[in-house]
């Protein structure tokens, strides 16, 4: 007779048809790396909350003590450059004349380079279809005029000829000008080298020249010259670097002249950007700089609250474990402890 089969253990049939999916051995995958696993002791966390407020206090004084080193001052002028009335229809009159002269008294000595923006209040540069109005192959690539599929409306002109630039984005291209004087003496506004240099090599192309560009019946904005390459177009570059929120500056140009206090500067604006018919608002910028940038309070006392609440809570800490310190117990005893909790007799 022969010898009975021993019956098959379910748990070992395999089908070798498939191939396992368990991924290969190693010490990332079996999350067996090495690991820091510090203990807080309370020394450690009084310390750490020490080094962090002795660090970002005197950073928060130095930035706030640069912040009010800077001189700005800002001019809102579309509420006083136009009609009280009917402040659209004068803006969108190509045959009104928009000069307007604005006068202003400097309070201190702004040192050279002294930055000039336009701000710009409720224009909401990061709405999705603005923003996808626009087509970055062709400011780019010379041969990529015909890529127009984003730029609906401002994407071909009436005769069917593709729009470069294209898109709302560029369409809307600011075009208030400022000629500034101080004491009633022309000063020269640069202009050069107003955009981020990443932004003219690699988002707009040398070859790639305006076409059909604002040949409309409705102007968005500012006109183009035709012989210029868009990465020479600096103020188109600064406006296409859309904003985030809906009040925002972008640089004009530079005054590389140092401004005495007590100078008066007086600056003629053609105000012909419609900011009218959406209820926005237009400012004139003049801002110095230091080695934060402009004009920027928040840095600094950020700074001050946080190292300023670090110090504090590293004093409550220290108070907490000088008279009130914590009883370590036996870490075997809680190990032992919690099986005689698991399983009471």
């Amino acid at each position: 007779m022969g010898s009975k089969a021993s019956p098959m253990d379910p748990f070992e049939i395999r089908d070798n048809s498939k191939k396992s999916n368990k991924p290969k051995y190693s010490k990332f995958t079996q999350q067996e790396l090495p690991a820091c696993k510090p203990l807080l002791t309370p020394a450690i966390v009084i310390s750490a909350f020490l080094l962090v407020g002795i660090l970002f206090v005197p950073i928060g004084l130095a930035s706030f003590s640069a912040s009010q080193e800077i001189v700005e001052l800002i001019d809102r002028y579309d509420t006083n450059c136009g009609p009280m009335t009917d402040k659209v229809g004068y803006i969108q009159d190509s045959k009104t004349n928009k000069s307007c002269t604005r006068t202003l008294t400097v309070p201190k000595h702004m040192k050279s380079p002294i930055q000039i923006y336009y701000q710009i209040g409720d224009f909401y540069q990061n709405h999705r279809r603005y923003v996808k109005s626009r087509s970055d192959k062709q400011l780019l690539y010379k041969d990529a005029a015909h890529l127009t599929k984003d730029c609906d409306p401002e994407d071909y002109s009436a005769d069917g000829a593709p729009i470069v630039p294209c898109g709302l984005v560029a369409w809307s291209l600011f075009n208030d000008t400022y000629t500034i004087s101080v004491n009633k003496k022309a000063i020269e506004v640069n202009k050069k080298d107003i955009a981020w240099q990443s932004d003219k090599n690699k988002k707009f192309g040398n070859d790639v020249y305006p076409r059909n560009f604002q040949n409309g019946n409705l102007i968005g904005g500012a006109k183009l010259n035709a012989s210029i390459p868009l990465s020479e177009q600096e103020d188109l570059i600064v406006w296409m670097r859309t904003a985030a929120l809906p009040t925002f500056r972008k640089l004009y140009g530079r005054i590389e002249t140092d401004i005495m206090a007590n100078d008066q500067i007086t600056v003629v604006i053609q105000n012909n950007y419609n900011t009218y018919s959406f209820g926005g608002s237009k400012a004139l910028v003049l801002s110095t700089t230091s080695w934060i940038g402009g004009k920027n309070k928040f840095i600094g006392v950020a700074y001050l609250i946080v190292g300023g609440l670090c110090l504090f809570l590293a004093l409550v800490f220290v108070v907490l474990y000088m008279f009130k310190p914590r009883t370590l117990g036996d870490p075997s005893f809680l190990s032992w402890n919690r099986y005689t909790l698991d399983y009471p007799n």
